[in-house]
């Protein structure tokens, strides 16, 4: 009997090349890598396939997968599955599993490629040397804001919101720019106690201190617009926020509010609150510095994604527990079995 995996849209080829390898009869339903997926194209696809491998732009949830109950498992090529229901998939017998840790040192890397372009202006000074303004230096041009600690030779405070393993990445680079760093992460307070280069803050402590804000949580519900209005107004009006991880951790529409009024100085987004849609307002500031979600956009990275979610798929297939698996007790329940015998028939 054919091994059948969907694959939503086109991924790096080292995946690809692993399911061919494990002998998978592989559909990718879109390769127009401008273009995403209808409701009605993934309702119409999902139904002749085994495994589903589908990325954080298509939403999963439990009217798709009961939609097809010989379903063996889902493998997303991605680090977070809030685009999945995973509490109907458990309930429904359904393994999911993600790509972790493997994007660590790219979007740490991105982090600060995003904290130097907008505290040193550096896409607006690209746009003005590509369109051939640039006829004489001046000492007014394109000034910023230091990250190092700068002629007057007080160190900047860095604030890292979430401490994971992107977190933590990141105070390692910030070391080298000799900043104080400050972290607030309610699950890992114990971790950033013990150590000595990172100062444990609460919430309300760090924004009002840091010179940055880096963004590093996961997207709950505690999270959710963890970065409001309120929280806004607590950072200094000299102060930066970078978000590289979940687009509705922040209030997009106060970040605009704070933004356009000089609340912040600015603020540098490589996700969105309803991606790919913006707030209204925020594409036209000159204060922000906006990214399409490529944190983790390395060849190596995404090639290893790739081919981690390639490896989850054939772990579904062979009914044997994925390597990244985000609901591991749905393994061996009476639901999980019931579509394991329904692929043997």
């Amino acid at each position: 009997m054919p091994r059948k995996v969907l694959v939503t849209r086109r991924i790096p080829r080292a995946g690809l090349e692993l399911l061919a390898q494990a002998d998978c009869d592989v559909t990718v339903l879109q390769h127009d890598e401008e273009r995403g997926l209808s409701r009605q194209e993934l309702l119409h696809s999902v139904g002749g396939c085994d495994v589903l491998l589908p990325l954080l732009t298509e939403p999963i949830d439990r009217q798709l997968m009961e939609s097809h109950p010989a379903l063996l498992g889902i493998a997303q090529m991605a680090v977070g599955f809030d685009n999945i229901d995973v509490a109907a998939a458990t309930e429904l017998g359904i393994p999911v599993a993600n790509t972790p840790e493997v994007l660590t040192e790219a979007t740490a890397d991105f982090t600060w490629a995003m904290l130097m372009s907008v505290a040193r202006r550096v896409p607006a000074a690209h746009d003005y040397m590509q369109s051939g303004r640039y006829k004489i230096w001046g000492p007014n041009l394109f000034l910023g804001a230091d990250v190092g600690s700068g002629p007057d030779g007080v160190r900047k405070v860095l604030g890292i919101v979430g401490y994971g393993r992107i977190g933590e990445a990141v105070a390692r680079r910030a070391t080298g720019f000799d900043m104080e760093i400050l972290a607030h992460d309610p699950s890992k307070r114990a971790i950033i106690e013990a150590d000595e280069k990172v100062h444990w803050a609460e919430l309300e402590e760090l924004l009002r201190r840091a010179d940055f804000v880096t963004l590093h949580p996961p997207l709950t519900p505690r999270t959710r617009h963890l970065i409001d209005g309120d929280a806004l107004s607590r950072m200094k009006p000299t102060a930066f926020l970078i978000n590289a991880a979940r687009g509705p951790i922040v209030d997009e529409s106060a970040l605009v509010d704070a933004l356009r009024s000089g609340q912040i100085a600015g603020a540098a987004l490589d996700v969105y609150e309803d991606e790919p849609e913006m707030a209204s307002g925020l594409a036209v500031l000159d204060n922000v510095v906006l990214f399409p979600h490529i944190a983790s956009a390395t060849d190596a990275t995404r090639s290893r994604m790739a081919a981690m979610a390639a490896t989850n798929a054939v772990a579904h297939l062979e009914g044997e527990k994925a390597p990244n698996c985000v609901n591991p007790e749905v393994y061996g329940s009476p639901v999980w079995r019931q579509r394991r015998r329904r692929r043997s028939i």
